[in-house]
């Protein structure tokens, strides 16, 4: 019984929805009335459509460097396996530390 309501219910949705998207409801619009409130907000919107384009371009210029880093760049050397400790880079004033007991 609930899906044959389920069924009625949608029908007279869809109805009602087919019904309200007729020409007849359909208005025109004139651009002489629009204030400067329809300007302003256009402005906004054309400026709100521009900003989107600075994260566009990094990500495409990103994409870009990673492309050809992938494409071009030089094959990482791996790390020797008998390299002392003189041969590693360290950072000054680090080293190790006596623990005092």
């Amino acid at each position: 019984m609930t899906k044959i309501k389920q069924m009625i219910a949608t029908l007279l949705m869809i109805g009602w929805v087919t019904f309200l998207a007729t020409p007849a409801f359909a208005k025109s619009f004139s651009m002489k009335d629009a204030g400067i409130s329809l300007w302003i907000f256009l402005i906004i919107g054309a400026i709100i459509i521009l900003l989107q384009l600075i994260p566009a371009v990094i990500l495409f210029f990103s994409f870009i460097g990673t492309g050809t880093a992938m494409a071009f760049g030089r094959k990482k050397v791996a790390e020797k396996e008998g390299a002392t400790e003189e041969d590693k880079p360290s950072l000054s004033g680090y080293g190790p530390v006596r623990a005092e007991k």
